[in-house]
């Protein structure tokens, strides 16, 4: 069992680090690698028209892979049968005799390491193969195929693998001795313990580009450093440097949050003046809907006066109801409904005069203006769509009143049935006529 343990990248002085494969091309590679099904010589067909300016690059990958021990037997006993077909079909036209290949290839060393080192037989029998000629139908079979027609009872024997590793030796080009001293940034750690919550008894999972890091499929190694003595300190002239002495000018920088206040009523204030202008996101709402609560003497401090209020109704109804709440005892109240029932009717103003008449006692006769102000403003209005949409808001606050109880509509029987006789076209206020008839007709 095997687990990778990787250097980090870069850590090799002076080594690039550029991904041999892009992702994409990693997830084909691995396609191939897994299809157990697929004859030898189909799979190679699908990996040279896929890779067909690149077949050395993507088999010093799969070296790779199989070095580090990443890939299960399916995906090991593909890729050396695409390492052969690739030196097989590059020495068939200028080659001289059987064994050329192994002194031209760069990928014989791992056929070599991997028929030495493994523990199964399956693999050294496949790879055998390769170091003389290989059967006729082998490129017919598939991976299943070959694992199925193998018989344990077979004796397999070792040919003199340093005579090839020599052979190849003397054929290769020679390698500069930095570069071959390098090795893969990559460590195997093998072991039957436990270590890090990991259990290394399981059975090692194949490659997957899930668990391979491109950036980790590079040629460059780990290269032993470039030991040199530090070269003699010369005593300095007098004349050979001369020193810039620059002054250092430093400013004071004025801190603008020292002695600021930061308390929650400073906040409350700062968001109530702004609520005026503009509305407010919700999490501010939140932040003066809470401070209103824990301190309802807030209203008083916050700069809000009754000219100010239309404004805060219209940017913010839900904060200018919790005002309007807290304001309800004090003797300004008066002054702030007055500015209430004088503002231009409006969706908002009517929702915040709707919900304080559920929350609290409102004065009728404020009561009694304000639908006063409701009905002269459809009348007055001259556009023919505002007026319709209006009268139509108009009808559902009042018939909410009246359902909740909360004007008698006795005391405005005349204007509410002339208002509904006058828009009487429109399905609200007849709905609206319908309920006053309703309500004259039951015995008081």
């Amino acid at each position: 069992i095997f687990f990778s343990v990787r250097w980090p990248i870069g850590c090799s002085p002076g080594a690039s680090r550029a991904a041999m494969l892009q992702p994409r091309e990693l997830d084909s590679l691995l396609g191939m690698l897994n299809d157990s099904t697929q004859s030898f010589e189909t799979i190679v067909s699908t990996f040279n028209k896929t890779f067909a300016k690149s077949e050395f690059k993507v088999g010093c990958v799969i070296c790779m892979l199989l070095q580090d021990q990443a890939l299960t037997l399916t995906q090991r006993l593909v890729g050396f049968y695409i390492l052969y077909d690739i030196y097989r079909r590059n020495d068939s036209g200028g080659g001289s005799g059987r064994n050329d290949p192994l002194t031209t290839t760069p990928f014989v060393p791992i056929v070599l390491d991997t028929i030495e080192r493994t523990d199964n037989d399956k693999e050294r029998k496949f790879l055998l193969q390769f170091l003389t000629t290989p059967p006729k139908d082998l490129p017919k079979q598939s991976v299943e195929g070959f694992l199925e027609r193998f018989n344990p009872a077979d004796t397999l024997s070792l040919p003199d693998l340093d005579a090839f590793r020599r052979m190849h030796i003397e054929g290769a080009p020679k390698v500069n001795p930095g570069k071959g001293a390098a090795v893969r940034p990559i460590l195997q750690a093998t072991g039957t313990d436990r270590h890090w919550g990991i259990d290394w008894s399981q059975e090692q999972e194949g490659a997957s580009a899930e668990s391979i890091d491109e950036r980790e499929l590079t040629l460059h190694g780990y290269e032993p450093p470039f030991v040199r003595t530090v070269p003699p300190l010369l005593e300095p002239d007098a004349n050979e440097l001369n020193w810039l002495n620059v002054p250092i000018m430093a400013e004071p920088v004025w801190d603008y949050s020292m002695c600021a206040d930061t308390s929650l009523g400073s906040e409350v204030r700062e968001l109530i003046a702004q609520a005026v202008t503009v509305p407010l996101q919700y999490p501010q709402q939140q932040i003066v809907m809470n401070g209103l609560q824990q301190d309802a003497k807030l209203v008083y401090h916050c700069g809000l006066n009754p000219k100010k209020l239309p404004e805060l109704v219209e940017n913010n109804p839900l904060i200018a109801i919790e005002v309007l709440l807290n304001l309800m005892n004090s003797s300004q109240i008066t002054e702030y409904l007055s500015a209430l029932v004088g503002m231009e009717m409006s969706l908002h103003s009517m929702e915040v005069v709707n919900r304080l008449t559920t929350l609290v006692d409102l004065p009728s006769e404020f009561v009694h203006l304000y639908i006063a102000n409701c009905i002269s403003s459809c009348e007055n209005i001259k556009e023919k769509y505002m007026q319709n949409r209006l009268v139509r808001l108009v009808c559902v606050f009042l018939q909410s009143l009246i359902r909740n109880k909360i004007i008698n509509v006795q005391d405005l029987f005349i204007e509410v049935q002339a208002f509904c006789i006058e828009f009487s076209r429109i399905r609200e206020a007849a709905s609206l006529f319908r309920l006053l008839k309703t309500l004259e007709n039951q015995p008081t």
